[in-house]
């Protein structure tokens, strides 16, 4: 095997980065070019992504790695799923596109299923009924009329968006296509009988193409302003970040859980094809594409969103420094003293996360965390203790016992949230790599230039290209499993406000 230079584009929620990945024929070595935030912006009482300042953060990085010595061999973008733009026929955007924590679709779901049923809307997708997916956003415009579904020409996912922009081509990448909510779970092609039943326009639609799909060369237009050489491949990995972070997990296997942890904790397992029975709807899980079309059966679940926002609110000062201080705190506190739900809706878009994670206790009749350690151990313990039950669920659909969770992503490098993952699920916690999706990112476009073979090869070179850290369980304690089901009860209890708010006005016939 050779060696060469490839660029990843990873955009989060919160930042955005271009990462060159250096091949050498045995080991992946990762070099940040360029970090740049990623600041959505509330117009008019919505909120949107700023695509057009995200487009001049790549080309930034990709100015930077126009400098460096070598050719790179080809550049692709991943990032978050279910949000889309609309673009003219040119690749012009008509309107930012909106965010998912937009407050817009709150209540969708009910308007949808008098439409189609969600029995109905989930055994042909196989996804997670979420108000954010991009089938109820788009029936949102419908509703509103929306007068740019008129005028575009496609629709294209947040990844396809920098794809067309790079490269000129319009297409949908197989593993965002995903999770849209809008693929035929047994084809993964678009299901345009559903969609028509919904009024969405089929003709929006890109075509759908594999992970590794090579889009051509970059555009002139970019290579004029960044510098890099028009040769420079543009390629669609698994563009769904989670897809690419996946493809990295080292020694992923029947008997491995992954955790894809940042401001989301994605819970799943890598199975050979889809589970749509009605155990999988009644308990809401997910089925999305992945690599060599293996099925990423998972469900997500907040993640480190409750920590980042409560940072925010105490205004913690930028760097690693600060952060390790309020891990300290966090470490000191108390064990157990409060737990939240972490997918209640209050948590989804606070306007001030401590006070929402107090006011909850408070309302649960529960010990009101007041100290910053506090309210962090609250959050971690909480995530660990909604993982544990979300592996459990997952036991039982899949029939498949796991000894063993990988978590990769931002969260494998917070140590304290490793070990008490580790406490809550009772099984071994291997963390890492941080940067998973950057480095499946790279290994589909090594596999994509023949570099690599194969996605297992591609994991065994990137177990040999990081250090992965383990965390074993303490001993069995009865406070996790008390903790655990006063996790349930407040599950339960959302679950029965959910109802009761959803059937309030209705009479017996």
């Amino acid at each position: 095997m050779g060696a060469g230079r490839y660029l990843a584009i990873d955009l989060g929620a919160s930042n955005g980065r271009v990462l060159q990945g250096d091949w050498n024929g045995r080991q992946l070595r990762l070099t940040e070019l360029h970090r740049f935030s990623n600041n959505p912006q509330w117009i008019l009482g919505h909120l949107f992504w700023d695509v057009l300042q995200l487009m001049d953060g790549i080309k930034t990085g990709l100015a930077r790695s126009s400098k460096l010595p070598g050719s790179v061999i080809s550049m692709a973008v991943d990032t978050w799923g279910v949000d889309f733009a609309l673009v003219d026929g040119k690749g012009h955007l008509l309107g930012l596109p909106y965010h998912y924590r937009d407050p817009r679709t709150e209540g969708i779901l009910n308007r949808v299923f008098t439409k189609v049923s969600s029995h109905e809307i989930f055994r042909r997708t196989g996804n997670q009924l979420m108000p954010i997916n991009t089938l109820f956003q788009l029936y949102w415009m419908i509703e509103q009329k929306d007068p740019r579904l008129d005028c575009a020409a496609n629709l294209l996912m947040m990844p396809d968006l920098f794809n067309r922009w790079l490269s000129g081509e319009a297409v949908t990448e197989y593993t965002i296509a995903s999770t849209t909510q809008m693929t035929r779970i047994s084809t993964g092609e678009w299901d345009t009988e559903l969609l028509h039943k919904l009024e969405i326009p089929t003709q929006l639609l890109p075509k759908i193409v594999a992970p590794g799909t090579s889009l051509g060369r970059l555009h002139l237009s970019v290579s004029g302003e960044t510098g890099l050489e028009e040769s420079v491949k543009v390629i669609a990995v698994a563009s769904h970040d989670t897809a690419s972070a996946v493809a990295a997990v080292p020694y992923l296997d029947d008997r491995s859980l992954y955790i894809s942890s940042g401001t989301w904790n994605l819970v799943g397992v890598e199975l050979d094809g889809a589970l749509v029975d009605d155990r999988v709807e009644v308990a809401n899980f997910t089925n999305e594409g992945g690599v060599e079309r293996k099925t990423r059966f998972l469900k997500n679940t907040t993640g480190f969103w409750l920590v980042q926002e409560s940072a925010r609110c105490w205004d913690l000062p930028a760097g690693a420094e600060a952060w390790r201080e309020l891990m300290d705190e966090a470490e000191r506190a108390p064990a157990l003293q409060s737990v939240i739900d972490p997918d209640d809706p209050v948590f989804l878009s606070p306007h001030n996360m401590v006070e929402a994670i107090r006011e909850y206790c408070r309302r649960t009749d529960q010990k009101v965390p007041h100290e910053r350690g506090e309210v962090i151990r609250c959050c971690l313990e909480s995530m660990a203790l909604k993982t544990r039950f979300l592996v459990e669920e997952i036991e039982k659909l899949t029939g498949r016992r796991h000894s063993t969770i990988r978590i990769v992503g931002g969260g494998s490098l917070n140590s304290l949230f490793c070990s008490l993952l580790a406490d809550s699920c009772r099984r071994l916690v291997v963390a890492g790599p941080a940067e998973a999706t950057t480095l499946g990112n790279i290994l589909v476009q090594a596999i994509a230039t023949g570099e690599i073979g194969s996605i297992a090869e591609g994991r065994r070179v990137i177990a040999d290209s990081v250090a992965l850290s383990y965390f074993e369980p303490s001993p069995r304690s009865e406070q996790w499993e008390e903790a655990l089901l006063r996790l349930r009860g407040l599950m339960e209890r959302r679950k029965n406000v959910e109802w009761d708010r959803k059937n309030k006005g209705r009479e017996d016939l």
